[in-house]
């Protein structure tokens, strides 16, 4: 791989803002609760999670959002000394939802709500005279109404900005005053391989807007680039003038035509401005390597800020008591797929049905089911649900390995990795069943998202004992570090 993402996983949809030296950034999280993950970093290399925006059930409510659905696109600002998110929650009724917070890890206000304003992905920017615009994507493109960000008012009807160049879906937009310009940057042609980043200016936020020549600025469609979809994209300046911008993209393996499975990431570059325009430079890299292997335990009695449930809020779901965190009732919890190659191992003890799983969602996983005193593989494809082995239930963990493909490179029967779940006893790992990782990408399952690792429960209750997640982009990495790794039991 020739580029990497320096927000791993399941996080699309970036905004990024910068306050002094430090550049804070915010993504999407669709139907998992908390909602709109926000990370600090001094580089745009090196992320540290420092929280979620929308962290309690009166902000967010997903608990009708299902697949997909909930928080779309935020935008993150700062202005007069408050950080600003704006985005929209379409599983509760539309509109947008903003909230702001004088610490990017919180507290977070309360939402205000913007109802009337029906569409997607919106934009903050503030105009010099102080009005603030909300710059958002709704039929027939981008428009803009001037709003009161402390009440939800808004103050001026809808305006017509500018439609792209002709891709389908323009959506994205962000607002910029750059020189004696606005700079309107916004997404187009859809989230899949046709994804693009283009940009119009004016000589006012409402314009009117001519589009760059140059269109679109960024964009892998049509290349042999192991980075495609980009865009959805997002411009900042750094403290020594320079500029960079971040988007997302996916990582596609396999046989034609390629699949992903870790959902759309976030990457960056550095930009310069020539005649008036960006020009995409460079990528910005994470500053750990590839073979680095990240690792994350479930100690309690706190969640680290990496696990959400799905339509629900991980505290109404799993709670501590001592010798771990309890799931009850009907619920997923866990934490995403965030490299290309990953082990879970999980000591779990059911108390009714269920226990560790791969998914994209429900109807796309892989399953180690516990039930009436057996432990079985079960593969969710679609509505089929089918059982790949199964064997006696005794004591040990419970073992989820993302590995390499396997077969000839153009072979139409390589996927993007294998999927393999078994149980560990006295160390020795006996697999229950394995699937081609095609069948738990999106392009299979469909949607917005990427793959969770976690638990479920389907009745009763689930201990989660222990819960470790290790994860490399380089296989052979991981395999030595595990291999290295004592058995606890």
């Amino acid at each position: 791989m020739t580029q990497r993402p320096v927000i791993p996983g399941f996080h699309p949809d970036p905004s990024v803002c910068r306050v002094g030296d430090d550049f804070y950034l915010a993504t999407s999280s669709f139907e998992y609760a908390p909602g709109v993950p926000i990370f600090r970093s001094a580089d745009l290399r090196s992320w540290e999670q420092v929280g979620n925006v929308l962290d309690r059930p009166s902000q967010l409510d997903v608990s009708g959002a299902g697949p997909s659905g909930g928080v779309f696109a935020p935008t993150l600002r700062h202005h007069d000394g408050r950080f600003w998110m704006i985005t929209t929650n379409w599983s509760d009724g539309g509109g947008q939802l903003l909230v702001s917070a004088e610490d990017p890890a919180g507290p977070w206000s309360g939402p205000v709500r913007i109802r009337s304003a029906v569409g997607i992905d919106p934009d903050l920017a503030w105009d010099e005279d102080g009005s603030c615009l909300m710059t958002y994507a709704s039929r027939p493109g981008i428009v803009q109404s001037a709003i009161d960000p402390l009440t939800g008012k808004v103050l001026t009807e809808p305006r017509w900005l500018w439609s792209g160049t002709g891709g389908k879906f323009p959506e994205g937009p962000h607002l910029y005053r750059v020189g004696d310009h606005w700079y309107l940057l916004i997404a187009e042609g859809g989230t899949e391989r046709g994804h693009s980043v283009t940009v119009a200016r004016g000589p006012a936020p409402a314009g009117p807007f001519e589009s760059n020549p140059a269109n679109p600025i960024l964009t892998h469609r049509g290349t042999d680039l192991p980075v495609q979809n980009t865009g959805h994209a997002d411009l900042v300046q750094r403290a020594d003038g320079r500029w960079a911008i971040v988007y997302h993209g996916v990582r596609a393996r396999g046989s034609s035509p390629e699949w992903h499975v870790l959902g759309r990431e976030t990457f960056a570059d550095g930009v310069a401005w020539v005649d008036g325009w960006p020009v995409i430079g460079s990528h910005l890299e994470p500053a750990a390597p590839p073979d680095a292997v990240c690792r994350e335990a479930l100690a309690g009695p706190a969640l680290p800020t990496s696990w959400v449930a799905a339509s629900r809020f991980p505290e109404e779901v799993l709670t501590w008591s001592g010798d771990g965190f309890r799931l009850r009732g009907a619920a997923f919890a866990g934490r995403r797929q965030q490299h290309l190659y990953a082990r879970v191992r999980a000591r779990l003890e059911v108390r009714g049905t269920g226990g560790l799983s791969v998914r994209i969602d429900a109807r796309h996983a892989l399953d180690l089911e516990y039930d009436a005193g057996r432990v079985r593989a079960v593969w969710a494809i679609g509505d089929v649900r089918h059982v790949l082995g199964e064997r006696e239930a005794t004591a040990g963990e419970w073992e989820i390995r993302l590995l390499p493909a396997e077969g000839h490179e153009f072979s139409t029967a390589r996927g993007p990795d294998r999927v393999v779940v078994g149980t560990v006893e006295s160390g020795a790992f006996a697999e229950l069943g394995q699937v081609d990782g095609r069948y738990l990408a999106t392009e299979v399952a469909g949607g917005m998202t990427g793959r969770l690792l976690g638990v479920w429960c389907a009745g009763g209750e689930v201990l989660i004992r222990s819960f470790e997640y290790a994860g490399a982009d380089d296989p052979a990495a991981l395999t030595v570090a595990e291999a290295g790794r004592a058995d606890p039991s």
